[in-house]
């Protein structure tokens, strides 16, 4: 079926085109949308056009404006799902099960032991380095200079871990 050309819709057309995609620009800040939005208008003022033709601009208007609000209100939908399945999904890893918490508290136990095993300064060397603490700000509290501070770490590392591998044996 071909839809017949009507010189007095093109004539309505042409003279309130484009005050309706202005409206529309303004109403819903994005000039593609707007474009496909005013097709949508006049293609409703052509599928059923207002009784009173003297009416045209306040019928165009009021259509125009809900067909905006309602592509807003699809697109807040739209932001608002879209951040519901980012929430969702950006929540991280789950936490862990009974089973991966026993273990982690059992490593947490044999590391302590192990730390407890160490000397004194090598212990707070390894603790203040893994608590965030700078080389300088380690050797003011153990009081040694900063150059000694990179070996003090290394001996105490590898201590701890002749620790660890002798009591995993």
């Amino acid at each position: 079926m071909e839809i017949p050309k009507s010189e007095v819709f093109q004539n309505i057309f042409y003279e309130h085109y484009p005050i309706v995609r202005r409206k529309l620009v303004a109403l819903v800040r994005d000039e593609a949308a707007a474009d496909d939005l005013a097709q949508d208008v006049f293609l409703r003022l052509y599928r059923n056009p207002p009784d009173d033709p003297a009416a045209i601009g306040a019928w165009l208007h009021r259509v125009l404006t809900r067909i905006g609000y309602d592509y807003m209100d699809k697109k807040a939908r739209e932001r608002r799902l879209q951040n519901k399945q980012e929430l969702f999904y950006d929540q991280g890893p789950a936490s862990p099960s009974g089973e991966e918490a026993m273990l982690r508290k059992l490593d947490q136990e044999d590391v302590r032991e192990w730390l407890e095993e160490l000397p004194e300064r090598d212990r707070q060397a390894l603790l203040l380095r893994y608590s965030g603490y700078s080389y300088a700000e380690i050797a003011g509290e153990l009081g040694v200079r900063p150059p000694v501070v990179g070996t003090l770490l290394h001996r105490a590392t590898a201590k701890l871990r002749q620790h660890a591998t002798g009591a995993q044996s």
